[in-house]
């Protein structure tokens, strides 16, 4: 059984949070309030200000952040700002583990990694009042994945970050279902094989996509050539892309009522439908059943 077992999140990131937030609700998304980032570049090192903070829509195991960067850009310790000059949109995605340690020794026998673990923390509102919640973070080694700032991650306090108070969604979203990367066609095997090896997972093919499936949620990768029948119409800014996550919704009509009746352009899938990057802040959101 691999280390890694879920999609712990997706990032998209964003230089204007009130704007991107208010999609997000439209959207039919609960967030959390803006919360803070505060972490260190090496292990052990000084916890310090990261120019950067989020809000959640939350789904108890799973959940879509929305990390907003702030500041004149001077304080960029992961150096995302280099990669939203592209495009803002999604560029992180953390994958989930329990012991961010033995992740940590693999990833680095594998040479996919040289970070070791990182401590990261941000403050959060309670019903008891303000908390601190502690990660660990493992990062891919950025040579190895120009399509952004992908992670493995320990939660340390998950009852602070997956409070019940924040997991009802009127759009019904049960869980983040899947995350999509684009790639050149001369990419692909490569990409699949770095992906099958972070992931100590076996790709699985569903024509055009090749699958790496998680206990939960699950990375989906296509080449550029057959993008147009995963998510018809969707430009491709560049390459490689993490072009769109797709939500599992409990009520798949209702979900689209909503997001329909907020002004939003849907677009139908096998399964579901989508809302295309350019409505959603530049990333596709699809609704899936459940």
């Amino acid at each position: 059984m691999t280390d890694i077992d879920r999609i712990d999140h997706s990032v998209l990131y964003t230089t204007d949070m009130d704007a991107t937030a208010g999609t997000y609700e439209a959207l039919g998304f609960t967030l959390t309030p803006l919360s803070m980032h505060m972490g260190s570049d090496r292990p052990g090192g000084e916890r310090k200000p990261m120019g950067a903070g989020n809000r959640c829509a939350l789904f108890g195991s799973t959940y879509l952040e929305l990390l907003g960067l702030f500041g004149d850009g001077s304080v960029d310790p992961w150096q995302i700002r280099p990669l939203i000059a592209q495009y803002e949109g999604l560029h992180g995605c953390s994958f989930g583990c329990a012991d961010a340690e033995a992740v940590e020794r693999r990833l680095r026998a594998a040479d996919l990694s040289s970070s070791g673990v990182l401590p990261l923390q941000r403050d959060v509102d309670t019903p008891d009042g303000p908390a601190t919640a502690r990660f660990e973070a493992v990062h891919l080694d950025r040579a190895l994945t120009p399509e952004g700032l992908i992670h493995i991650a320990r939660h340390l306090t998950a009852e602070l970050i997956h409070q019940s108070r924040y997991l009802d969604h009127a759009n019904g979203a049960t869980h983040l279902h899947s995350v999509l990367l684009v790639v050149d066609d001369t990419e692909l095997a490569a990409t699949v094989d770095r992906y099958a090896r972070i992931l100590d997972v076996r790709p699985l093919t569903e024509p055009p996509l090749t699958v790496l499936p998680l206990t939960v949620g699950r990375m989906e990768i296509v080449a550029v050539s057959d993008f147009e029948a995963v998510l018809p119409g969707e430009p491709v800014p560049a390459l490689p892309y993490l072009a769109g996550q797709a939500v599992a919704v409990a009520d798949l009509d209702a979900a689209r009522k909503l997001v329909v009746g907020n002004g939003f352009t849907v677009r139908e899938l096998p399964g579901g439908f989508f809302v295309g990057a350019a409505e959603a802040r530049g990333g596709a959101v699809a609704f899936l059943a459940a």
